[in-house]
């Protein structure tokens, strides 16, 4: 793990656990709030956030969930912040540009990918595990996530599905690739759909091992990549959602948002939550899957990047 940057008048705050990890430049994985706090309804986001954190676990590293908790930037809540999330009440959605606001107004404060990454670059944290990111909106290319340039500027791994099926995918595949952040399969060869496997958009490179990631990611950062590396894999095959499921799904709902007159930070929460109407609640459980199923991965990376540090320090 990288060695955490002090800065002048933002004071940050760990759990126990996160410190310690800290401490002994052990296995972290950040994980972000906005999922839990504006995503996923009660009782889905407990599900999810206990699901994220004991996979990370299990694989022997640290989860730090990102917020900003009255004001300060935490890594990891304790069980009083996290009910306070959960309950979803009058916790504002933070994305990059929001994180000094939410800081000098002393607010509760969900990260996005965005934000996290933000924090994860103060932390040092270079493992960071989500569902989907944001990207190139379908209909309005001129709408990109601000998830697309916090990639381009934050040098962490990050494990997630791909981008959510609700945007343009070989749009923002291509953004990507224009602002040189590499995406690389982890067992596949083809950008998976978020709530489904397959999209058909082929991949340029593909690993087999958590090993072989990190391997790439020191060789990225060792040539002056300063940019994210995503790490995308399909969603567990026994919770995935058809392509044409998704699609219908989501064509649907773009025109339910149309004629709703929903623009702007509302858009993504609408589509997602008539998304699972229109499937039957199915795209929540791959939602939840695929969550779990990330964190899984990003701490099994995050162990293997941890040792590879240790034996670069012992050299």
């Amino acid at each position: 793990m990288a060695a955490r940057v002090p800065v002048k008048h933002v004071q940050t705050r760990s759990t126990a656990a996160v410190e310690a990890a800290f401490a002994r430049a052990g296995a972290v994985v950040a994980l972000e709030s906005s999922v839990l706090a504006q995503g996923l309804l009660p009782p889905d986001n407990r599900e999810a956030a206990e699901r994220m954190c004991a996979a990370v676990e299990a694989a022997g590293a640290t989860p730090a969930v990102t917020a900003i908790v009255r004001g300060v930037p935490s890594f990891g809540l304790d069980p009083v912040d996290l009910e306070r999330f959960l309950a979803r009440d009058g916790i504002r959605k933070v994305s990059s540009r929001d994180l000094g606001i939410a800081i000098a107004q002393r607010t509760d404060g969900a990260t996005t990918v965005a934000g996290a990454l933000t924090m994860c670059t103060l932390a040092g944290i270079e493992v960071f595990a989500t569902g989907g990111i944001g990207g190139v909106h379908r209909d309005a290319p001129f709408d990109e996530s601000a998830d697309l340039v916090a990639l381009a500027r934050s040098p962490v791994i990050v494990v997630c599905a791909g981008a959510k099926s609700i945007l343009d995918l070989p749009a923002t595949l291509e953004r990507l690739e224009t602002l040189g952040v590499p995406v690389v399969g982890y067992r596949t060869r083809e950008l998976p759909g978020f709530f489904a496997m397959n999209t058909g958009l082929p991949l340029t490179a593909s690993f087999d091992t958590p090993s072989q990631i990190v391997e790439a990611w020191l060789a990225h950062r060792g040539v002056g990549g300063g940019s994210a590396m995503l790490v995308v894999q399909p969603p567990p095959a026994e919770s995935a959602l058809s392509a044409a499921v998704v699609n219908d799904a989501t064509t649907a709902a773009l025109a339910a948002a149309t004629a709703a007159g929903v623009r702007g930070a509302a858009v993504t929460p609408f589509l997602l939550a008539d998304i699972q109407q229109r499937t039957a609640g199915r795209s929540v459980l791959a939602n939840l899957a695929l969550l779990e199923h990330n964190a899984a991965l990003a701490g099994l990376i995050a162990v293997a990047l941890a040792a590879a540090r240790r034996d670069v320090a012992s050299v």
